[in-house]
């Protein structure tokens, strides 16, 4: 396959189209939405924001050539701060919440859920072999904005703040993220290799899938309690 006719195909893909128009982003866009829910999702989200630096290092270990190595590793260096402890992300995250008013227990010390222990299962797998975590990386950073900017919505839905240093570093480096990304699967694979690309990149979708259904129940709960 043509390498431009693959990625149009990732990004194309309905189990990618269906989670970017995941009920939970017209929820928290629309409904109301109050601190103890948004504090459901953030203290989930706080799982795969943790592990992602040690995911990515596992996949560089893994990349049998240089120039992916150099692609993901980018990503890697910037998810942890560039060298500004402050500016990793697992810790701006932290930091940005607490400032918009949640507390640092409910950030980062909420029990797993088991959608949320599926997503974290499928990413420490999927760290065996190249292909898969090359289709985890991508299939990531193919829909990482969407979920910041759902992320940010409830968050200032639910403090009324609008600056969200969490954010802000996403809408600069992300666009970078996703072409380092791009490149990396782009680059020339056996027919089976793509083939594993693809298989992992929807896996990582269906996982994601499973987290905002589990966290759309969890507030509907909620709220009928």
């Amino acid at each position: 396959m043509d390498r431009e006719a693959f990625l149009t195909s990732l990004s194309q893909n309905p189990l990618r189209q269906s989670l970017l128009r995941h009920p939970f982003f017209d929820h928290v866009a629309s409904a109301p939405v109050d601190r103890d829910q948004v504090a459901i999702f953030l203290g989930q989200y706080w799982y795969p924001i943790s592990y992602f630096p040690e995911f990515l290092a596992r996949t560089v270990a893994l990349l049998p050539t240089t120039e992916l190595k150099t692609a993901i590793s980018k990503i890697l260096y910037q998810e942890l701060g560039e060298g500004e402890i402050e500016r990793a992300h697992e810790n701006l995250y932290r930091d940005t919440m607490v400032d918009a008013g949640f507390t640092p227990l409910s950030v980062t010390g909420t029990p797993m859920t088991e959608p949320t222990r599926r997503l974290m299962e499928g990413y420490q797998r999927s760290t065996g072999r190249f292909q898969s975590a090359l289709g985890f990386v991508y299939g990531t950073e193919i829909i990482d904005m969407r979920i910041v900017s759902g992320l940010g919505a409830a968050v200032t839905a639910a403090s009324g703040k609008e600056t969200l240093p969490w954010v802000e570093i996403h809408v600069e480096q992300e666009p970078e993220h996703v072409r380092k990304a791009r490149h990396a699967v782009r680059l020339d694979f056996s027919a089976e290799n793509m083939a594993e690309i693809v298989q992992n990149a929807e896996e990582i979708w269906r996982l994601w899938d499973g987290f905002f259904s589990g966290l759309l129940a969890g507030w509907t709960a909620q709220r009928a309690a």
